[in-house]
């Protein structure tokens, strides 16, 4: 009996110590194990992030601009925006040879080719216009200011105005109108603004002169963009601003 009693005495010590052990040690294996786990999934995170950046910089030697996934270039329109988008662009445009292909988000529509090249210019406009239509989405978009004038058409219908177009625009009359309204303007308005002697933003001055030459020759209306002062004239304001729209 006594050595029955002890050996099931030694027996509970045993399963008491065991399951004493065991449960003090759980705890700290199921943080090492959690642990580890955090590990593996923050290593994984820096390759994949590693991945992404040596992939988008590998795409700059080929599109002139990281192209990242899923924001595609978007990220560095977004900063030319906040900077300076011309210089940019022209930085870009150098680095190409003249054409790049910008590539948009994959949930967006912003995919395009922007080219400074005179070529890829004449073979959109002159030697291949007919394969490069302007689509209905552009038509409706801008039909407000362009209703379905030349610039606005397609097909047959452009090719009805541009022959209309050409032979007004080679008639004497119309060089001589041209040059009459060109010199009233540059001489009359031009120069006095440059005569002032003030700091003057050049572009915004070529743009009213251009505007205004526009209208007198096409409507036969003077806004007086180029008057005294500059004035703000709504209607070339409004033109500007569906331009860039």
């Amino acid at each position: 009996m006594n050595s029955i009693s002890s050996s099931y005495n030694l027996t509970a010590s045993a399963v008491f110590v065991s399951s004493s052990f065991s449960g003090s040690h759980e705890p700290l294996v199921s943080r090492r194990l959690f642990f580890l786990r955090d590990v593996q999934i923050l290593e994984l995170l820096i390759a994949l992030f590693v991945f992404v950046t040596i992939h988008s910089l590998r795409q700059k030697k080929h599109q002139g601009i990281p192209v990242w996934p899923f924001l595609g270039m978007l990220p560095s329109l977004i900063f030319a925006v906040r900077t300076n988008i011309y210089e940019w662009l022209s930085d870009v445009l150098i680095s190409q040879d003249g054409t790049f292909r910008f590539i948009g988000p994959w949930f967006s529509n912003l995919n395009c080719v922007v080219t400074c090249d005179p070529r890829n210019v004449e073979h959109l406009l002159k030697t291949r216009f007919s394969i490069y239509p302007k689509g209905s989405y552009f038509r409706e978009t801008v039909r407000d200011l362009l209703g379905d004038g030349i610039f606005n058409a397609d097909d047959e219908t452009w090719q009805r105005q541009r022959k209309t177009t050409s032979v007004e625009f080679h008639s004497a009359k119309f060089r001589q109108l041209t040059i009459q309204s060109l010199h009233e303007l540059v001489h009359n308005r031009l120069l006095p603004v440059l005569e002032t002697s003030e700091e003057i933003d050049l572009q915004d001055i070529l743009l009213r002169l251009t505007f205004d030459n526009v209208c007198m020759i096409a409507f036969g209306e003077d806004p007086g963009c180029l008057g005294p002062n500059l004035p703000e004239i709504l209607f070339a304001k409004a033109f500007e601003a569906h331009e860039v729209s």
